[in-house]
């Protein structure tokens, strides 16, 4: 990003955050060791990508990082690339009749692409068995969409793109079309926050991530309970523990309608790569300790279940998958967080959602990254196809 989409009241902080806010990167793929065919890109999250810049039609080194104004490093606030995904369709299935004169005869097969074929996602385990939803829970009785994004950034997303007023406006927008697709189940607008944004430098702490003002973070809260939306806050933690980082936002996570997210892409604590550079991880011990901490707040405030986003558009996104605990008080969602044409999405899907089942599913929808080479944004309808159906939508 080139400069801040800051309101008047963000003034006196924008000078501050302006070399860390800087331009997105754009990083280069990871090679899945099964997928040694020939595939295109599909890139992660688009608030570290410049929306104009280019991207390989295979895979390649990381880029290097790109600078401000000042020539100083860029933040590195969500960029990577997933590359080597199969673009192999999922099968078909072919039932089979007898005619009149008693030989066999095809019916008509019918197709399923990536991601939407039922028997597929029953080899794999869904639907997943987890603990009945509690009162109060928003999850699987409604359908969550979010927009996504800082509101001192127009390249980190829908949520800091456009004034207040026209973004909730257009957040309105999406819901009702969602609840169009499917009346089936009550759509609950959200805002998705990054409350502590990985950085491309280290900072005075050293820790490549920064935390965002409480301001900042009240005052998006204040727009999600204008438009009935409920709150999520994002954390990017760069070389920082999630254990060190997450109980700093007790006070905001107390209230009923605030909830999380975590990104394994920026935590880079093993590696100590600089964000941006390489995708990061977390393994399934890192993601039980955040929904055991959701889990204790909870009880503790007396509150309805937390939903708990987890980002993945890589194998290595998320390790040791089988050992995420499921908790009652904690609805956990991995949420598709790829860009790219329609089919390779799909193929995220199937490969890095559908293949590891965990309890919930969501997909990410980028206005830009999605389209920038001529392909048509999803339409609810589409996502709608996926098996099983995702339960949350986040726009980007």
């Amino acid at each position: 990003m080139k400069h801040l989409c800051a309101p008047r009241h963000y003034q006196s902080i924008s000078v501050l955050l302006l070399a860390i806010l800087a331009c997105p990167l754009v990083l280069t793929g990871c090679k899945e060791e099964k997928k040694a065919a020939a595939a295109q890109q599909l890139m992660a999250p688009a608030e570290a990508v410049k929306q104009d810049s280019p991207s390989s039609a295979k895979a390649a080194a990381p880029n290097p990082a790109a600078t401000s104004a000042t020539g100083q490093p860029a933040v590195a606030a969500g960029a990577a690339a997933m590359a080597n995904a199969t673009s192999a369709k999922q099968g078909t299935k072919k039932p089979k009749g007898k005619g009149a004169k008693g030989a066999e005869q095809a019916t008509p097969s019918i197709k399923y692409r990536a991601g939407e074929d039922p028997d597929f996602a029953a080899r794999k385990g869904w639907p997943v068995k987890f603990p009945a939803p509690l009162p109060g829970s928003l999850l699987p009785q409604k359908r969550i969409v979010a927009y996504y994004g800082n509101p001192l950034s127009k390249r980190m997303g829908a949520l800091g793109e456009y004034p207040k007023p026209e973004m909730l406006q257009r957040l309105k927008r999406e819901a009702s079309r969602w609840q169009a697709a499917d009346p089936s189940h009550p759509v609950q607008p959200a805002l998705h926050l990054i409350a502590v944004v990985a950085q491309g430098d280290p900072g005075k702490a050293g820790l490549y991530r920064m935390v965002m003002p409480d301001k900042v973070i009240n005052d998006v809260y204040s727009w999600a309970k204008e438009a009935g939306a409920i709150l999520f806050i994002d954390i990017q933690t760069g070389h920082d523990n999630i254990r060190a980082v997450l109980p700093r936002f007790e006070w905001l996570l107390k209230n009923p309608d605030v909830h999380l997210g975590m990104d394994p892409e920026f935590n880079l604590i093993k590696s100590k790569a600089r964000p941006g550079s390489k995708i990061g991880t977390y393994d399934a011990s890192d993601i039980n300790y955040a929904s055991n901490y959701l889990k204790d707040i909870v009880k503790k405030y007396n509150l309805p279940p937390k939903v708990l986003i987890v980002h993945r558009f890589t194998r290595n996104g998320v390790t040791n998958y089988r050992n995420i605990a499921l908790r009652p008080e904690v609805q956990i969602v991995m949420n598709m967080d790829g860009w790219g044409a329609p089919w390779l999405k799909r193929d995220s899907y199937k490969d890095y959602i559908v293949s590891e089942p965990v309890e919930l599913t969501g997909f990410k929808l980028f206005y830009h990254n999605d389209t920038k080479k001529g392909d048509a944004l999803l339409t609810p309808a589409e996502v709608l196809k996926l098996n099983p159906k995702p339960i949350y939508i986040q726009y980007q």
